[in-house]
């Protein structure tokens, strides 16, 4: 039976031989640091093996085993060396190509392809790795698919802005300069002349307006005041505003809502995307036919839709009437007085940045524009419900 002391012994001389080789085997690693797998890997088992084979040979003297017995342990110490020094190369060696596959993968990327996984069984850890890089090439290919669908909508809206801008210039320049140079003196025409001018301007600063709100929109840089409201008035006075170029078109217009429905919005802005959304209705719908506007609640979240009869958007130009410079022949372009033709956008970018979502369809005689907002928590005051009631009236 081996006694404390010699226990002792062997416990301390294996630990120094194994702080040494631990010692000799991180300083290997560091200078092979930049080395591949397969290296590393052998380094590792040689360390293994060595510090083995030294505590056999050092116990073996200090205890006086027969050379006999210590021919057959360092001839097990070796064999199992060689093992694992094998499983090392193979390991190594099955990394090393797992790795060089996850690289052609990656250089493909950089020569204008796209990252496809390795269709042979990787390590978990490069697995992982492989299908992160997969997940955010995709992410990256949607981002530069956004980016040059949004550069080829800002060429064609500064096209367009400018086209927009030049109509309404070149007819102030040609009265002006008629009133300038008197060719138009009888006080008919100069009164018409000065009326033509301030409906110009004001189309003029409606266009600006636009694009003001959209570049904020664009930049991040809406700054939203938001305040408990209820959604029946923000009905009421969007169809109150809209009111005159309803009647001026002969267009009728009808509002609802279900009850005072609680919402934490900036009022003004909201308002704003719903009169767009109204006015749009309005241009594109015929005399003696109706614009309704309704507000409901469904699945937690204030809904509003706006109906028209305008005959329909086709179905390719559904998904791009939001977008910033597309025209649409039956959805979008401005008319006499209107802005830049930017109503729909700006009403997304302000119904986005209230966490909400804005959505059309064709539906009946003509399109419904839907508006979802997450309702509030708490209820507001109680809502004038006259007012609404009252425009209704006016409407129907």
């Amino acid at each position: 039976m081996i006694s404390a002391a010699d226990l002792w012994t062997v416990s301390y001389t294996v630990a120094g031989i194994a702080l040494l080789s631990a010692a000799a085997g991180v300083a290997g690693l560091r200078l092979l640091a930049a080395r591949s797998v397969a290296t590393i890997l052998t380094v590792i088992a040689a360390v293994t093996v060595t510090a083995t084979l030294g505590g056999v040979v050092v116990i073996a003297t200090e205890m006086f085993i027969s050379s006999k017995d210590l021919a057959v342990v360092l001839a097990v110490v070796v064999i199992a060396g060689i093992a694992g020094f094998g499983v090392s190369l193979v390991v190594g060696r099955r990394v090393s190509a797992a790795s060089r596959l996850l690289l052609g993968a990656v250089r493909e990327v950089g020569n204008g392809g796209e990252y496809k996984h390795p269709p042979a069984v990787l390590p978990a850890e490069l697995a992982g790795l492989s299908q992160e890089l997969e997940k955010t090439h995709r992410r990256l290919a949607e981002a530069r698919s956004r980016e040059r669908a949004l550069e080829a909508s800002r060429r064609e809206l500064i096209a367009w802005v400018s086209h927009d801008l030049r109509t309404p210039l070149a007819g102030l320049r040609a009265m002006a300069e008629a009133l300038e140079d008197r060719v138009v003196t009888d006080r008919q025409t100069v009164s018409r002349y000065h009326a033509q001018i301030r409906a110009e301007t004001d189309r003029l600063a409606l266009m600006i307006d636009d694009l003001f709100e959209l570049s904020r929109i664009h930049a991040g840089a809406l700054r939203l005041s938001r305040s408990l409201a209820g959604l029946d008035d923000l009905i009421g006075e969007t169809l109150i505003s809209a009111e005159p170029l309803a009647r001026a078109k002969g267009v009728r217009l009808r509002g609802s809502a279900a009850g005072a429905l609680p919402v934490f919005v900036d009022t003004a802005e909201v308002g704003r995307a719903l009169r767009n959304l109204v006015i749009n209705a309005i241009r594109h719908t015929p005399s003696d036919s109706a614009v309704e506007v309704v507000g409901d609640q469904e699945s937690g979240m204030a809904v509003v839709s706006v109906s028209d009869a305008c005959g329909g958007i086709p179905a390719e130009h559904l998904p791009r009437v939001f977008d910033v410079a597309f025209r649409g022949e039956t959805a979008r372009t401005p008319g006499p007085g209107g802005g830049a033709g930017l109503g729909l956008s700006i009403a997304r970018g302000i119904i986005e940045a209230h966490s909400g979502q804005i959505a059309v369809r064709n539906a009946g005689r003509g399109c419904q524009f839907v508006i979802r907002l997450p309702l509030a928590s708490a209820a507001p005051e109680p809502a004038d419900q006259g007012q609404l009631a009252q425009v209704g009236r006016l409407r129907t």
